[in-house]
C-alpha cells in the first residue's frame, strides 16, 4: 500500500509539473475522475509549485549571445527569384498547423483555486479553476454520503448579490462546470448546498449549506 501511495503521489507531482506525458497522463486523468484522493494530491502539489514562479525575474541574454547565434546562422546562397521566400513559407506553413494541433488538443490545466470546508472548519472540497478561466472542477477530499432523494448543488454567491447555480456535484468524483463567462471576483463565496434531487425547484437554495469558502 505504501509503495502505491509513493507511486500515485510521484504521478501527481509529474502531473503538476506538466512532465506526464502521452497515454500515461490519459490514464491519469481518468484516474483523477474517479479518485478524489489522487485529485487531493494533484492540488497539493500544483499549490506548492505555483508559488516557485513568484521568485523567478525574466532575464535578458547578453548582447554576445546574439552574436553567436548570429555567427553560426548559414551562410546565405542565392535563390531563384522566382520564389526567394517558398522555404520560409513551407517552414511557417508547418509551424502553424503544429501550434494548431497542439491548441486545439492540449489538456486543460487546472490550478487550484480555494478549498471548501465544512461547519466544522475543515477542508473537503479542492476547487480548481481551468488557465483559461472557462472551467471550475471540484473534487471532494472523500466520498459524500447523501441520500438518493438529494442532490449536491454548486452555487456562485457575490458579495451583496442573489446566489446563482453553477449545477449539480457527483458525492464521489471530480465534476467540471462550465462557467458560461461568470466572473469570479474577490469577496464571491462558493458553496454547495443540499437540494432536492435534480436540484433547487427555486432556482434559489432551498437546503442546509454544506461546504462554502470565500475568495
Amino acid at each position: 500500500m505504501k509503495q502505491n501511495n509513493q507511486h500515485d503521489d510521484a504521478l501527481a507531482a509529474e502531473y503538476a509539473l506538466g512532465t506526464l506525458r502521452g497515454n500515461a497522463r490519459l490514464r491519469f486523468e481518468r484516474r483523477l475522475q474517479q479518485e478524489p484522493e489522487l485529485a487531493a494530491k494533484v492540488a497539493s502539489w500544483q499549490t506548492m509549485l505555483t508559488g516557485l514562479d513568484t521568485h523567478l525575474r525574466p532575464q535578458s541574454p547578453p548582447e554576445r549571445v546574439w552574436k553567436k547565434i548570429t555567427l553560426s546562422l548559414p551562410a546565405k546562397t542565392p535563390v531563384k527569384r522566382a520564389n526567394p521566400y517558398l522555404g520560409w513559407l513551407v517552414a511557417a506553413g508547418l509551424a502553424a498547423i503544429t501550434l494548431v494541433s497542439y491548441y486545439n488538443y492540449r489538456p486543460e490545466e487546472f490550478a487550484p483555486l480555494i478549498i471548501l470546508g465544512d461547519a466544522q472548519q475543515q477542508g473537503q472540497w479542492v476547487v480548481s479553476r481551468s488557465s483559461d478561466s472557462r472551467y471550475l472542477q471540484l473534487a471532494p477530499l472523500k466520498p459524500v454520503a447523501i441520500a438518493t432523494a438529494n442532490s449536491l448543488q454548486l452555487w456562485l454567491i457575490p458579495a451583496g448579490k442573489q446566489p446563482v447555480s453553477l449545477g449539480l456535484l457527483a458525492n464521489n468524483s471530480a465534476t467540471r462546470i462550465e462557467m458560461d463567462q461568470k466572473k469570479l471576483a474577490a469577496g464571491t463565496t462558493i458553496a454547495i448546498s443540499l437540494e432536492p434531487q435534480g436540484g433547487s425547484p427555486t432556482g434559489l437554495p432551498t437546503g442546509p449549506v454544506l461546504y462554502s469558502g470565500l475568495l
